[in-house]
C-alpha cells in the first residue's frame, strides 16, 4: 500500500477541500502517514490569498520536493489556489511538481495521481471555475467533534484588494439538499458543532432559490438530532437582515456569534476597497444585532495601510474600534496582490507605517478584549472540551464566543475524566488577555 503525506495550507474553506481529497485518496487505497520522509505521494493543498501565504506555499512545496532525492517520493501533487492562479508558472519554476490541480477540480485527484504514477509528467487538471466538484465523502481532520461545512464557492463582490474571484470563480451556492446530507453524515460520525463557511455565507441560496436562504438552512440544520452548536463565519454586514438576526436569536442551536468582516471604518477607504457599506451602515447592523441578541459575540477583521489611508483615517479607525468594542477582532497589513485593482492604486502606504498601525490596532483590541473578558468572571457557560494539557492537569475548551483557531480558550482544572467533544457547564473564575480560567460545575455532561 502506498503511503500518502498531505499538507493543507490557508483557510478553513481550503481545509474542507483537503478533507474531501483525503477521503478520495483513502478510498483509492492510499495509507495516510504523518512522516513525510516515508511518503510515496505528497499532496500540498496551497494558498495564495496574500503574498505571505503564496510564499509559504512555495517554500513548503520546495522543501517537500527534496524527498524525490532524499526519500522515495514518487509523486508530488499541488492543489488549491496557488496551482489555480499560477499553473504555467509552476510548471517552469518548480519542475519537481508532477501534478497541478485547480480549485474546482480537486475531485480529479485520484485520476491525476494514476497518470503521474504511470509516468506522465506535469499532469494538469484546472477546469472551469463555475464548476462545483462532486461530493464523495470526507475525512474530518479537526478532531471529530467539530467540522467546517462549506455552503458556497467563489465570490461576486469583487473588492478591489481581493484575488479570490479570479481563483475561486463566481459565487455559487451548494444545493441545500447536498449540504443537509453532508451535515447528517458528519453528525452521525460524532460531529457536534458545524461551522458554516463560504467566501460569504449571508447571500447563500440567492443564485439557486432567488432569495437569501441562510435562515432556512439554519432552521433545517437545527433539526438534526445530536448536533449541539451551529456557528456562522464570514457574514458581510450589508447582507445581515432582520430574518437572519431573528433566526440566530430564536434557533437554540445557532451560537450567538457572528464573524462579520468590515475591513475598515473610514468611508473613503471603504469606497476605494469596493465595499458595499459605510460607517453608519456598520453601526446600524451592530446596534441591531446587540439589541435583539444582548449576548451576541461579534468578530470582525480590519485591513490597515490600504492605499490612500492617512494617519487621520487610521486614528478614525482606532476611535471606531473603541466605540464599537467588537468582542473579537483580527487585523492584517494590506498586501498588494498583482491582478487586483488595489495593486495599481497610487498612494501605497509604506510597509513600516502599515506595521506600526497594525501594532496599534492589536494593542487597542487587546485592551478591549481583556475588559470584556473581565466582565465574564462569575458567569456560567457551556464549554466544549477540546483536549487537555496533562502536565498542568487542565482541560482546554471553548465557549460559544470562541471559534476554533482564531479566538480564545477556557482552561479548567481536570477533575473527573472528560473526552474531547464533551459539552460541560463551567463557571469563569479568572481571565487573561484573550483566555479564560474556569471550573466545571456539573458532574454530568451538559445536554443540548
Amino acid at each position: 500500500m502506498m503511503k500518502l503525506y498531505f499538507v493543507s495550507l490557508g483557510c478553513d474553506k481550503n481545509l474542507v477541500d483537503a478533507e474531501h481529497m483525503l477521503s478520495l485518496l483513502s478510498a483509492d487505497g492510499y495509507e495516510i502517514t504523518e512522516d513525510e520522509a516515508e511518503a510515496d505521494v505528497i499532496v500540498v493543498n496551497s494558498c495564495c490569498f496574500i503574498s505571505d501565504a503564496a510564499e509559504e506555499s512555495v517554500n513548503t512545496i520546495i522543501d517537500l520536493a527534496r524527498y524525490k532525492t532524499e526519500g522515495h517520493l514518487k509523486a508530488l501533487i499541488v492543489t488549491g489556489c496557488l496551482s489555480q492562479r499560477f499553473t504555467e508558472e509552476m510548471k517552469v519554476e518548480i519542475p519537481e511538481v508532477d501534478g497541478i490541480i485547480g480549485t474546482s477540480s480537486y475531485d480529479e485527484i485520484t485520476a491525476v495521481l494514476r497518470r503521474v504514477l504511470k509516468g506522465e509528467k506535469q499532469v494538469t487538471a484546472v477546469s472551469n471555475l463555475a464548476r462545483i466538484p462532486e461530493d464523495k465523502g470526507r475525512i474530518v481532520t479537526t478532531g471529530g467533534h467539530y467540522a467546517y461545512l462549506k455552503i458556497a464557492e467563489g465570490c461576486d463582490k469583487n473588492c478591489s484588494y481581493c484575488i479570490i474571484p479570479k481563483i475561486r470563480g463566481p459565487y455559487r451556492s451548494i444545493p441545500m439538499e447536498r449540504i443537509l446530507d453532508e451535515a447528517k453524515k458528519l453528525v452521525a460520525d460524532g460531529v457536534r458543532e458545524l461551522i458554516l463557511v463560504a467566501q460569504e455565507t449571508t447571500i447563500y441560496g440567492s443564485d439557486l432559490y432567488g432569495k437569501k436562504s441562510l435562515p432556512l438552512l439554519l432552521k433545517k440544520l437545527g433539526e438534526l438530532k445530536g448536533l449541539a452548536w451551529i456557528r456562522i463565519l464570514y457574514a458581510y454586514p450589508e447582507e445581515i437582515d432582520d430574518e437572519l438576526i431573528e433566526e440566530i436569536a430564536t434557533n437554540p442551536k445557532v451560537c450567538h456569534y457572528i464573524d462579520m468582516p468590515i475591513q475598515h471604518a473610514n468611508d473613503y477607504i471603504l469606497g476605494r476597497m469596493g465595499r458595499r457599506t459605510n460607517q453608519q451602515d456598520i453601526i446600524h447592523v451592530v446596534k441591531k444585532l446587540r439589541e435583539r441578541i444582548p449576548d451576541m459575540c461579534i468578530r470582525t477583521t480590519l485591513i490597515c495601510g490600504f492605499p490612500g489611508e492617512t494617519e487621520q483615517m487610521h486614528q478614525e479607525q482606532i476611535s471606531f474600534m473603541k466605540e464599537m468594542e467588537f468582542d473579537r477582532l483580527g487585523s492584517f497589513p494590506f498586501s498588494p496582490e498583482d491582478g487586483t485593482v488595489a495593486f495599481e492604486m497610487p498612494d501605497q502606504v509604506p510597509d513600516v507605517t502599515k506595521n506600526i498601525w497594525y501594532d496599534e490596532i492589536m494593542r487597542v483590541q487587546q485592551e478591549i478584549t481583556f475588559r470584556k473578558n473581565e466582565s465574564l468572571v462569575g458567569k456560567e457557560f457551556e464549554v466544549f472540551i477540546e483536549g487537555e494539557i496533562p502536565k498542568d492537569r487542565v482541560y482546554v475548551g471553548r465557549t460559544y464566543r470562541d471559534a476554533p483557531g482564531v479566538d480564545g480558550l477556557v482552561f479548567m482544572d481536570r477533575d473527573i475524566q472528560r473526552m474531547s467533544g464533551d459539552l460541560v457547564r463551567v463557571k469563569i473564575t479568572k481571565t487573561h488577555e484573550y483566555d479564560l480560567i474556569g471550573e466545571i460545575i456539573d458532574e454530568n455532561e451538559s445536554t443540548e
